[in-house]
């Protein structure tokens, strides 16, 4: 059975040290995120790697900052394959390089964009659970996938207590829900690295979505970009 809210990877840099990507922090993510909006506005892929360079020196802030001091120190320990690894684990921007597609277009076709959520909303929300001294410490602590499955578990918790306080009265909850559920949709994009738009898509059923549903990619079902 899967246990894992995301997936992680052991790669070697080229001087053989192993590091272990994860997710990025959101502390980190909001730096990604920026030196992302110069992949977008790249003049063709030259750019747009040495675009997707300064990002992935960003995601070794997180994994091993000794080596993200400079752009140049950086480029001694990495090569092509390395930044296409860590790009994918840290922030979902998947990019196959015997594609005959840009890199840019693959990169930004890929790429995460949390610029439509209310994180802050969703920080207080979490914040409100009390294991975090201030907001600095909790973007430090968790990833998106974290902060979102943390939510998910304190939202799901208090609806069951309400849905249980409700039928004591004779009242069925679940009764009008009819509505689209933007939640689950949030959810199916974080846990799909922003390639789901429905929370009935394939693409959702990763990590914990997949171990709740019984299946999924990465419980013995992949998928694979093709063209």
């Amino acid at each position: 059975m899967a246990t894992e809210v995301y997936k992680t990877k052991i790669i070697s840099l080229m001087d053989n040290t192993e590091i272990e990507l994860s997710p990025l922090k959101i502390k980190y993510l909001r730096k990604f995120m920026l030196e992302f909006e110069n992949v977008k506005i790249a003049n063709g892929d030259l750019e747009a790697i040495s675009a997707l360079s300064v990002c992935a020196r960003t995601c070794m802030e997180q994994y091993k900052p000794e080596i993200a001091v400079s752009q140049e120190v950086f480029e001694e320990y990495i090569n092509l394959d390395i930044i296409y690894s860590i790009l994918e684990i840290a922030a979902g921007v998947k990019i196959n390089k015997d594609s005959e597609e840009e890199v840019k277009k693959q990169a930004v076709d890929s790429g995460s964009s949390w610029d439509d959520l209310d994180l802050a909303k969703l920080e207080s929300e979490v914040f409100l659970l009390g294991i975090w001294k201030d907001y600095a410490e909790l973007e430090n602590s968790l990833s998106m996938p974290e902060l979102i499955i943390t939510l998910s578990s304190a939202r799901d918790l208090d609806y069951q207590e309400k849905k249980f306080l409700a039928a004591m009265q004779g009242v069925d909850l679940d009764k009008n829900k009819n509505e689209k559920n933007a939640w689950e949709e949030m959810k199916a994009r974080v846990f799909s690295g922003g390639k789901a738009t429905d929370a009935n898509d394939i693409l959702a059923y990763q990590g914990i979505n997949a171990q709740k549903a019984g299946f999924g990619i990465g419980m013995g079902m992949d998928y694979e970009r093709i063209g």
